[in-house]
């Protein structure tokens, strides 16, 4: 969850500021046209992320993003409000409802059959045609083709992708062909730490059953009232 959040926000500082733009052109020479591509480039301040799904990552998202002086909206149907709203997310009630006000829409959502392709052609048409996408969840979330349709179409400014459709995605993918979108190959996760840390937890874990509590991090939560853990 620490190294996503970070990601997240990483992908989308470097889509808002530029950078990959900024950053190939400089190292080609071209320092005049590098800075043409700076307008129109907002402040991050003041401007708004909205975060589909509101779980672990999503909400340390949103408390890191609130440090750059982002407002927080949140779209989550199964979360419980208070965690969140203790985030500083404001809850909304609708996905369109977030998508129209969002500067920058983070995807946070784990992928299921009630989640894949939720973000396609609709949702797209329904962001600012200034907005960022950023997607570190999982690619099947986002219906690829609807999003590559909307960057040609300049409906939305740009993406950060973590995550493909297809992985590793397909070199002749339009995606590598776009400056505006920032790729990386699913690598959100990583960091020395949290790699040492993928063992230990489900042993913490284990060790908390064991010892008649109940876990941190539950996939079956609805067998709770059945057991006898603290």
């Amino acid at each position: 969850a620490e190294e996503v959040s970070n990601h997240a926000l990483a992908l989308l500082l470097v889509c808002a500021k530029k950078m990959t733009i900024q950053n190939d052109l400089t190292k080609q020479g071209h320092w005049a046209d590098a800075r043409r591509t700076l307008p129109p480039m907002p402040s991050i301040r003041g401007q708004t992320l909205g975060l589909v799904g509101c779980g672990n990552i999503g909400r340390m998202t949103a408390r890191k993003g609130q440090c750059f002086g982002l407002m927080i909206l949140g779209y989550d149907p199964y979360v419980e409000i208070s965690p969140v709203e203790e985030s500083g997310i404001t809850l909304m009630t609708s996905l369109p409802e977030l998508l129209n006000q969002s500067d920058f829409v983070s995807v946070h959502t784990p992928l299921n059959e009630e989640t894949r392709h939720m973000i396609g052609e609709a949702e797209f048409k329904q962001m600012k045609p200034s907005a960022y996408f950023i997607n570190t969840a999982r690619g099947p979330v986002v219906d690829e083709p609807a999003l590559i349709e909307a960057l040609q179409e300049k409906r939305i400014a740009g993406a950060g992708l973590d995550v493909f459709e297809m992985e590793p995605i397909a070199p002749d993918n339009l995606l590598l062909k776009m400056d505006n979108v920032v790729v990386v190959p699913h690598s959100a996760s990583y960091s020395d730490a949290a790699i040492a840390e993928q063992p230990v937890n489900p042993a913490q874990e284990v060790a908390r059953v064991l010892s008649g509590k109940w876990p941190n991090n539950p996939v079956n939560a609805t067998v709770k009232p059945k057991v006898n853990l603290a």
